[in-house]
């Protein structure tokens, strides 16, 4: 263990047994003794349309993903009962996406027939049910997965099927790529608030980022729900250290276009524009925000210059941002946005404890 925030300014990586580790015994010895268990999970379940007509679902749908172009307001779903009762006109939010460009969401609807759209010019739906498909046997370890102190969902632990990260060649939707780490950008996934299944929410933005967006994964690399539950995002390899391999490097994700490689993103499940995060849920933001700053020697109050290492486009920002800071978007959420500077003050003080 590192004791002091100084001790890797230089830049130093750490080696991967400190970074992570499956129980706390293994963290403080640098040896891990997990084993695994199986667990079921239902398979996810999809289907994808265009356009505005009526969709009815082959299954129960849990969650409609929607993407329009043209202007971002004017879109809303109404959804459909089994007994053919369609509800009220519900308007959606443009989400994360880039003011300008039209609006994505993911639209939880409990557990409904069908539904049916109306958006400004062009609009895709996926219909996704995460709770009712057949069931697949996977194996999760069997202790706490942390990082450094910081317990974790390991990506089998929430249920991913490594399937969706493939082609049906077979081939690897998105291969990993890994450069050393320079920011941390904060996000929320514009979902639904009081969430009673949050894993089931991930594994639906999942198929939705993956699927859907064709971006052969999760766009995040870590999620975080209002328990304060921690999620590993973006597959980084097998080498047990979430969002890195085995020197440190950051794998490139999907959260912040045109500044993924080298930029670690963490996103709070939830809308935070008219309330904030729980307490819970803004705890263990921080204390992940600390445990990734002394790792890569960030001051995560500082001002840098972000320089994207595929193409040489800088940015400058903080060292940890909220999304809106690299682009025109409302992400993440004008309340959770206005808790940042606490959030990095809280990481830069506990960081030096």
């Amino acid at each position: 263990m590192i004791g002091a925030a100084g001790a890797v300014a230089a830049g130093a990586a750490l080696t991967p047994v400190v970074f992570a580790a499956t129980d706390s015994a293994a963290q403080d010895s640098g040896s891990s003794t997990s084993g695994t268990t199986t667990e079921s999970f239902p398979e996810t379940r999809s289907a994808a349309a265009t356009g505005t007509d009526a969709v009815s679902g082959s299954f129960p749908i849990g969650y409609v993903g929607v993407r329009w172009s043209g202007a971002e307001a004017g879109a809303a779903i109404r959804v459909q009962q089994a007994d053919g009762t369609a509800g009220e006109w519900q308007s959606l939010s443009s989400g994360c996406a880039t003011l300008g460009s039209g609006g994505t969401a993911l639209v939880p609807v409990g557990s409904v027939s069908g539904y049916e759209l109306k958006a400004p010019g062009t609009v895709e739906s996926l219909a996704i049910d995460t709770k009712h498909g057949p069931k697949r046997e996977a194996k999760v370890p069997a202790d706490a997965t942390r990082v450094r102190g910081v317990a974790y969902l390991s990506r089998a632990a929430w249920g991913a099927d490594e399937s969706k990260r493939f082609k049906a060649d077979g081939t690897e939707n998105s291969p990993t790529k890994y450069y050393p780490a320079q920011t941390i950008t904060v996000h929320h996934t514009d979902t639904q608030n009081d969430d009673p299944d949050p894993a089931a929410t991930v594994r639906a933005i999942y198929e939705y980022h993956a699927v859907t967006l064709d971006w052969g994964d999760i766009g995040y690399h870590f999620l975080i729900d209002e328990a304060g539950r921690v999620y590993e995002g973006r597959y980084s390899g097998d080498d047990g250290i979430p969002a890195h391999d085995k020197d440190g490097n950051v794998v490139t994700a999907f959260h912040v276009g045109g500044y993924n490689s080298g930029n670690l993103g963490i996103a709070l499940l939830g809308t935070l524009v008219d309330q904030g995060p729980t307490h819970a849920a803004q705890a263990s933001l921080t204390a992940l925000i600390r445990v990734l700053d002394r790792y890569h020697g960030f001051d995560p109050q500082a001002k840098v210059t972000y320089t994207n290492p595929v193409n040489a486009v800088t940015k400058d920002v903080t060292t940890v941002s909220g999304h809106r800071d690299w682009l025109q978007t409302d992400c993440p959420g004008s309340t959770m946005y206005a808790l940042l500077d606490a959030v990095r003050a809280d990481a830069a003080t506990s960081g030096k404890s």
